[in-house]
């Protein structure tokens, strides 16, 4: 019990104010997420906090809450929807669940490099879908990054198509990662980030996907093995706040968000790269083996995702499909 209650108090962060200043302000922003709290992720919400209290003239208390202490992706976004969690970033995939259009974010190798992912974000697409929220209890003010997403494993080096066959896999809960690892050949197993540490060292799973962060900062070495960098998807992680929650601010404090979002979303995408400037060289010297697909294995690996692109053209709509891939060459 007393282990549980410090690791709590760890993964807890109150930003700003000591507590006969916490006392007067008059809104407490609880905000949640699911990585730990040296991911680039957690650190943008303490830095949205410390912002908006300095904007708000302490009206706005934030208090940051990471590691999953408040639940996974889908109960942090239900949070949101009623008022029991005001703020988080969350990748694309469980949004998903809500607005799933957001799934087109998650086709398979869709972007080639961050500054694409960036600008397709920031631009009418990523707005197109930001708009769709506040209908589902969320107000999405823009893009902050999770990262490219890699394959890890405890069986076997994955070097080709056929390495991956049979491998079980945790995957986001989210209905296209399922269905890309699925037609790869995998065994997907959607649960949630904060089971997933577990679930890798006894054994349920045999291997996951997640970018860089977080397998530097969940350890994820010292139960996988093996790191191929197939890049496979791109997590693009919309920073929301609950619309039960904002609707209740004055229009002073509105913009005063606003401002903290833009900011934040600065800070934490160059947090974000000097996470993966630095792990690989950390992840290979805990002793993980790191291998890259070639070009050849890469491309049949593209190739056997035809039908993911097919069938989500048909439920996400050729039209939005069409635009996203014009809009990433």
């Amino acid at each position: 019990m007393k282990k549980m209650l410090s690791m709590i108090i760890a993964a807890t962060f109150t930003v700003g104010l000591a507590a006969p200043a916490a006392m007067a302000a008059d809104k407490v922003m609880k905000c949640g997420i699911v990585t730990n709290k040296d991911r680039s992720l957690s650190k943008g919400l303490v830095e949205f906090g410390k912002i908006l209290e300095k904007e708000t003239g302490g009206t706005i208390k934030v208090q940051v809450f990471t590691d999953g202490v408040l639940g996974g992706d889908r109960q942090t976004l239900e949070g949101l929807q009623m008022g029991t969690i005001h703020c988080t970033s969350v990748s694309t995939g469980p949004i998903a669940a809500f607005v799933p259009q957001f799934d087109v974010f998650d086709l398979p190798f869709l972007f080639k490099d961050k500054a694409t992912a960036f600008k397709v974000a920031d631009g009418p697409i990523g707005k197109e879908l930001l708009d769709k929220l506040p209908a589902v209890g969320m107000i999405g003010f823009n893009y902050w990054e999770n990262g490219f997403r890699h394959l890890t494993n405890n069986k076997r080096e994955v070097k080709t198509l056929e390495d991956i066959k049979g491998l079980k896999i945790r995957t986001l809960e989210s209905k296209i990662h399922v269905d890309t690892w699925k037609q790869l050949g995998a065994n997907p197993t959607p649960m949630s980030f904060s089971q997933l540490y577990t679930a890798l060292e006894q054994g349920v799973v045999d291997g996951q996907e997640n970018p860089y962060g977080n397998v530097v900062s969940n350890k994820f070495n010292e139960v996988q093995k093996y790191l191929t960098t197939t890049g496979h998807v791109y997590n693009a992680s919309p920073f929301l706040v609950s619309k039960k929650f904002y609707d209740g601010l004055t229009d002073k404090e509105k913009e005063a968000v606003k401002k903290a979002a833009k900011e934040a979303q600065t800070f934490q995408r160059l947090e974000n790269d000097k996470e993966d400037t630095v792990s690989a060289g950390t992840l290979q010297a805990r002793g993980m083996k790191i291998t890259a697909l070639n070009p050849g294995e890469q491309q049949k690996v593209v190739a056997a995702l035809k039908p993911v692109y097919d069938k989500y053209s048909e439920t996400l709509g050729k039209d939005l499909v069409a635009r996203m891939l014009a809009a990433v060459k």
